[in-house]
C-alpha cells in the first residue's frame, strides 16, 4: 500500500495509536517494534479492541483484510506524518535544546492559542515516534503547530526535520545534556544545530537567544533571525527581584520586558531565574504573530507548570520546588544557584544523580558537590547513581524510596526544599 492510499484511510480514521492499551474504537494501530517487543504480535488484539485497521510489516500476522501490510511500520508512520504535514500552509515551530524545551513549548502554546487554533506536542512525545504522532494529531482546522524535538545523538534532529519541515525554529540553550550520546559539548552543538541547518537551507525563521554567542554563531546565514535576551536583542527583558514580597511569592520569576513589547512586568508561576529566556522567546513569538501585549502577558501569567517542572508546591507548611523531570550539569547548576539566592531560611537540597554523562559523569557530579559546598544549607541529601561513588560530606541515600523515608521521618515545617534529579531517579516520589 502506498502512503497516499494509507493517507486516505487515515482521513477516515484520524486517530493513531502505537499502544493497544490506549486504543479507542476506530483508531489506526501501528505495530512498531522495539528491543523487547514486536507490535505485530498485538495486531489481532488491536482489532479486537476496536481498531479500524492495524498497520503491520510481517506477513504472518496478516490474518484478515483489516491488516494493512507495509515494508516498515516505523517508516510508514513517519512518511504518513510527512504527507499529513504537507497538507498545511501554516507555521510549524520546532523547539530543541538541552534544557527547558517543554516549558518553552508550553509558554509558546499558551500565548499562540489565545487567538490561533494551535496544536502542540503533548507531554514529552518528542522522539522518532512521538513527533510523527504529534504531527498526525494536527487537525485540519490548525492555524499553528508547535513541535518539541528531543535528541541524545547527532543526526537525530536532522531526521526529525525531514518529516516536520519546520518553518520556524529555536534552540533553547546548549547545556551538558546527553554528553555520552553526543560525544561531548561540541557534539551537542552540532546535534542541536541541525535545526538551524535546516532553517538555513530552506529559508526558515530562527529565534535566537542573543546572550549565547554559540547560538548567535550557529544562526549566521539564516534570514530572518529574531533575537531575544537580557542585554541586546529585538526583545529584551530583565529578571526583577522585588524586595517587598514575602518568601513564597519571591520564589516566582518576575520578568520586565524593556524592549520589543509593551507587556511590562510579567509575574509568572515559574520558579527559577533560568526560565527568563523561556518567557522572552514566548513574548518574541507572540509579537511575531501579532498577539497583543496584554494578551501575551495574561497568557504567560496564567500558565502553571506541571509534571515536576519548575513547580512550587506548598505542603506541610513547606515551600517545595519540584524540578525533577530531568537533570544535567547545566540545569542542576542553574537550579542550585537560583535556590541559593532565594531569600529564605532552612533550605534543604534533595538531589538525584544525573544520567547519560558517560566518562565525564564522576567529574560532573564532583563539580556539583563543589558548588553545593559554596552555600549554607539546613540539609543536603544526594541520591543514587554517581553521587554514591564519590566522596562528599553530605547524606547519601540509594534511591528515591530511601529519600522519601528520610524526608517523611524528618517532618520538616517552614522549610524551603529543592527536589531535582534525572528522570531515572524519579525524585518526585519523595512527595508521594
Amino acid at each position: 500500500m502506498t502512503i497516499a492510499q494509507l493517507y486516505e484511510i487515515y482521513k477516515q480514521h484520524p486517530s493513531v495509536q502505537t499502544d493497544t492499551r490506549k486504543l479507542k474504537n476506530g483508531d489506526l494501530f501501528f505495530a512498531l517494534k522495539g528491543d523487547n517487543f514486536n507490535g505485530n504480535a498485538f495486531a489481532a488484539k488491536a482489532i479486537e479492541a476496536g481498531a479500524a485497521y492495524a498497520i503491520i510489516d510481517e506477513p504472518e500476522y496478516a490474518i484478515n483484510d483489516r491488516m494493512i501490510m507495509v515494508n516498515d511500520t516505523l517508516q510508514a508512520l513517519q512518511q504518513l506524518a510527512l504527507h499529513h504535514r504537507r497538507q498545511f500552509k501554516i507555521p510549524f515551530i520546532a523547539i530543541t535544546g538541552s534544557n527547558g524545551k517543554t516549558t518553552t513549548k508550553e509558554l509558546i502554546h499558551a500565548v499562540l492559542s489565545t487567538i490561533y487554533r494551535t496544536y502542540t506536542t503533548e507531554g514529552n512525545l518528542n522522539n522518532h515516534i512521538g513527533i510523527p504522532l504529534t504531527l498526525l494529531k494536527v487537525g485540519f482546522d490548525a492555524e499553528m503547530a508547535v513541535v518539541e524535538m528531543g535528541a541524545n545523538h547527532q543526526k537525530e534532529i536532522e531526521s526529525y526535520c525531514v518529516y516536520t519541515e519546520p518553518t520556524h525554529g529555536l534552540i533553547t540553550n546548549l547545556g551538558k545534556a546527553h554528553l555520552e550520546g553526543f560525544g561531548g559539548v561540541e557534539g551537542i552543538r552540532k546535534g542541536k544545530g541541525e535545526l538551524f541547518d535546516y532553517l538555513r537551507r530552506f529559508g526558515g525563521t530562527a529565534l535566537v537567544m542573543n546572550d549565547d554567542h554559540w547560538l548567535v554563531e550557529m544562526s549566521k546565514g539564516i534570514n530572518p533571525v529574531i533575537t531575544y535576551g537580557t542585554e541586546e536583542a529585538d526583545v529584551v527583558g530583565e529578571v526583577i527581584h522585588p524586595d517587598t514580597l514575602d518568601d513564597e511569592e519571591d520564589a516566582f520569576l518576575h520578568v520586565n520586558i524593556i524592549k520589543g513589547a509593551g507587556t511590562g512586568i510579567t509575574k509568572t508561576n515559574l520558579v527559577g531565574d533560568y526560565n527568563v529566556y523561556n518567557v522572552l522567546v514566548a513574548v518574541a513569538i507572540g509579537k511575531l504573530f501579532r498577539v497583543s501585549d496584554e494578551i501575551i502577558r495574561d497568557a504567560i501569567e496564567g500558565y502553571h507548570p506541571t509534571n515536576s517542572r519548575s513547580q512550587m508546591i506548598i505542603k506541610d507548611n513547606n515551600h517545595i520546588i519540584l524540578d525533577a523531570y530531568n537533570a544535567n550539569p547545566s540545569s542542576m547548576r542553574a537550579a542550585i544557584e537560583n535556590f541559593a539566592r532565594l531569600r529564605a531560611a532552612d533550605k534543604v537540597l534533595m538531589l538525584g544523580a544525573m544520567a547519560e554523562l558517560g566518562e565525564e559523569s564522576l567529574d560532573e557530579h564532583r563539580e556539583i558537590v563543589s558548588l553545593i559546598a559554596k552555600y549554607p544549607w539546613k540539609e543536603v541529601v544526594l541520591v543514587g547513581g554517581d553521587f554514591m561513588r564519590i566522596d562528599h560530606p553530605y547524606r547519601k541515600l540509594e534511591n528515591s524510596y530511601a529519600a522519601k523515608e528520610w524526608y517523611d521521618a524528618e517532618k520538616f515545617s517552614g522549610a524551603h526544599i529543592l527536589i531535582k534529579g534525572s528522570r531515572s531517579m524519579q525524585m518526585e516520589k519523595v512527595l508521594q
